[in-house]
């Protein structure tokens, strides 16, 4: 260790100071007209800045050495290129134009490349894009992503499912750094909000060998919003308001960026009453969050680094059964009272050719359950009179000890150096690791307090040649876990990825995938005993549990021309030492047994659509895709908690006027076919359809720009029920019909 350092620090003190800038102009290819308000970005250096009305830009203060540089503006291909500075100036960009969305770089892979190029097949959504279509939540947005589903306990509590894998098997990052806040159970959300979120990437299969365990069935990656860019400032408050549970979202943000210094700040704060179906509301489904993230960073010619800080303070109600009918937004008992802290640091020092980036993470994850104290036989009665007080009974609970109290307190590192490129390789060695302590302090006790160490070792190559490229990847891990001061387990395992992106033709791109993917037991899965009464379990741990191990193939394959679009996604992943829940036949404090149990499991399917934007009409889009997964022990039992097949039909327009900018309309009709294939605890659950709308625009008011959407969903007011939602057991349906409204004023 102490050579790695010594290392670290010959290197750094070998910097050199070369100052560049780049200047240049950015125009239509077949016309030279400039473009205008076109986005200039530097993604390693996170420094960019837009053009002038004449399509001209200038950027300061840039390191020597190979550089990416992304240029984009709506209406045009995206332009990614490697430059070398210093250069000779000025530099002449033309953009083709184009109807297909603009690309963006994709952060959550490791060399920073626009999806087209990317030898790994990653989903990007804009959090704008996700909230126009009508989330109300962050759990909720995701769905919209195709292979991307939630587990869900009403509206207020959701967690990723990525082609039928989730809890513990998935694996989230916020600020760049994994997100530890007590996931692996099944009633525990995201615990985030999207407030100052800008974007979602999802890498669907094994990301072990970037981000180690708990990656086994893909990543969730969150990317902060950028901050303003150099000698600018940025002001902006968003609101949406929920017409079915009459909640809403809000959040105020102001940025300001000077040469070198920069500072971000956002507010966020969410209420939301009991979700309404067609009959009635489901009790206890409301909840309230507030949401603070702040960021400073710094950046000099060879040098950059930032710190961000999220705290996000949530009051969840934990339904149980349909009862009291009301519009209050306080929870009732029982309900969840949760702190999440995040603070975070991201650093990079710039040599010639090379780069070394340290990220480094803390966070505090503090969680408290209320029980429900009210016993008397006429129940609702006096509920009546409880709920008629509760608004003003926020204190008297706050002093009322909690059921179930968890700290989790995780310090993690990320360190990674990208060598100098050499010929055709890109290549990435790094380490990463992770310091984790649970505390128990309720009456109750999920998981034992423990100790769990990770450290993992990696290197990754991308390769390039004329017609393809290749990425080649290795990865050892480590884990320990002390339990209690009195069992140590420790788990290894080593594993690899391999892919290839080829341009068969001018149209058709074809990506092969094979991965690797491990995860270490949970605590909860090694050591439980006792009744998860998020569950109605009594879950006893097995101490004996081995690594779930994963093979995965994926194969993808893309045409597009001018006007027409079509992929087909499909894979096949095998687990090994599957870990599941099964009933003994047992019951312990009237509640019945569960053992956590290991077998051989494999999932496969695949997502598949097309996308016209039939010319002349290149303003009208007609998309449609079909998501499918399937899920089986090796004795051909099905896996629990896995998707319905569903069919998404879309017709979307998208126009510019001079006095509506941005403006869009769409219809979608959601298929969600029969869900037949169950586990032997788990019951069918038939079709549905679920029609949503929506338009969006933008206008002008006091010079500044006023976006305003309004979208529905299940405008029918279908009733329903996911196979996913944790209410399916009590025959309690999903959200009836909810029109949203939103206002984004940027100043």
């Amino acid at each position: 260790m102490k050579q790695f350092l010594f290392m670290l620090i010959a290197m750094v003190s070998t910097v050199t100071i070369a100052q560049n800038y780049i200047s240049g102009q950015v125009t239509i290819n077949d016309s030279s007209e400039p473009i205008p308000y076109a986005n200039i970005y530097f993604p390693q250096l996170e420094k960019g800045t837009t053009t002038d009305d004449n399509g001209n830009f200038t950027i300061n203060n840039l390191p020597s050495g190979v550089q990416k540089i992304t240029i984009s503006v709506i209406g045009f291909e995206t332009f990614s290129e490697n430059i070398t500075l210093p250069a000779t100036m000025p530099f002449q960009f033309q953009l083709k134009p184009s109807a297909i969305e603009m690309s963006e770089v994709i952060l959550s892979t490791p060399f920073h490349k626009l999806q087209k190029d990317n030898v790994m097949k990653v989903e990007q959504e804009k959090i704008s894009t996700l909230k126009a279509k009508g989330a109300v939540t962050l759990s909720d947005g995701i769905t919209n992503i195709a292979g991307v589903e939630s587990v869900t306990t009403g509206m207020g509590i959701g967690k990723p499912v990525i082609r039928g894998l989730s809890s513990n098997r998935v694996l989230v990052y916020a600020q760049g750094v994994r997100l530890e806040n007590q996931q692996f159970g099944a009633e525990h959300g995201l615990g985030i909000s999207d407030a100052g979120i800008e974007s979602v990437e999802v890498i669907k299969g094994p990301a072990s060998l970037l981000y180690g365990s708990d990656a086994l069935g893909g990543v969730l990656y969150l990317n902060p919003e950028r901050f303003a860019d150099p000698n600018s400032t940025a002001t902006n408050i968003n609101t949406r308001y929920f017409t079915n549970t009459d909640g809403y979202n809000v959040n105020f943000g102001h940025k300001a960026s000077a040469d070198k210094f920069k500072f971000l700040i956002r507010l966020g704060q969410a209420e939301h009453s009991d979700y309404q179906t067609q009959d009635y509301r489901v009790t206890n489904t409301r909840f309230r969050e507030q949401d603070l993230k702040t960021g400073l960073g710094y950046q000099s010619t060879n040098f950059k680094t930032d710190f961000r800080y999220n705290v996000n303070l949530s009051k969840l109600g934990i339904p149980e059964e349909i009862g009291i009918q009301s519009d209050l937004k306080t929870p009732l008992e029982p309900y969840q009272s949760l702190t999440n802290h995040i603070l975070s640091s991201k650093s990079t020092w710039f040599f010639d050719n090379s780069s070394l980036d340290i990220n480094l993470g803390y966070i505090y994850n503090d969680r408290q359950e209320f029980e429900d104290h009210h016993h008397e036989e006429d129940g609702i009665e006096h509920h009546d009179e409880d709920e008629e007080e509760h608004e003003d009974e926020d204190e008297h609970l706050e002093d009322e000890a909690p059921a179930l109290h968890m700290k989790l307190k995780t310090f993690n590192y990320n360190i990674k150096y990208n060598l100098p490129t050499i010929g055709r390789f890109e290549t990435i060695v790094g380490v990463q690791g992770m310091l984790q302590n649970n505390s128990n302090y309720g009456e109750e006790q999920l998981i034992p307090d423990a100790t769990t160490n990770d450290i993992g070792v990696l290197a990754t190559s991308h390769i390039h040649f004329e017609t393809f490229d290749v990425q080649l990847g290795a990865r050892f891990d480590h884990r320990s876990i002390d339990i209690d001061n009195a069992i140590t387990k420790q788990f290894n395992s080593f594993n690899g990825a391999a892919g290839i992106k080829a341009n068969v033709t001018k149209a058709i791109v074809a990506r092969l995938n094979l991965a690797t993917g491990f995860r270490a037991p949970n605590l909860s899965e090694l050591v439980s005993d006792g009744t998860h009464h998020g569950t109605n379990r009594y879950e006893v741990g097995n101490i004996d549990l081995k690594n779930e191990q994963n093979f995965q193939t994926d194969l993808a394959l893309e045409y597009a021309n001018e006007h027409f679009e079509i992929f087909a996604n499909g894979f096949y992943n095998h687990i090994n030492n599957y870990i599941y829940l099964a009933p003994n036949g047992n019951v312990i404090d009237n509640t019945p047994v569960y053992n956590y149990l290991q077998s051989n499991a494999r999932l496969y399917g695949g997502e598949f659509g097309v996308h016209l934007h039939p010319h002349p009409l290149d303003w009208l889009h007609l998309e449609s895709s079909f998501e499918t997964v399937t899920g089986q022990q090796d004795n051909d039992d099905y896996l629990p908690l896995i998707p319905a097949n569903s069919l998404t039909n879309t017709l979307r327009a998208e126009f510019n006027t001079n006095t509506l900018k941005n403006s869009y309309a769409f219809v979608k009709l959601r298929t969600t076919f029969a869900q037949n294939n169950v586990s032997q605890f788990e019951t069918t659950t038939p079709s549905y359809n679920l029609l949503s709308a929506g338009v969006g625009t933008t206008v002008t008011l006091f010079k500044n720009p006023l976006d305003i959407s309004i979208a529905g969903t299940n405008l029918t007011d279908k009733v329903y029920i996911n196979h996913l939602s944790r209410l399916k057991t009590d025959d309690i349906a999903n959200m009836g019909r909810n029109i949203s409204f939103g206002l984004n004023y940027t100043l």
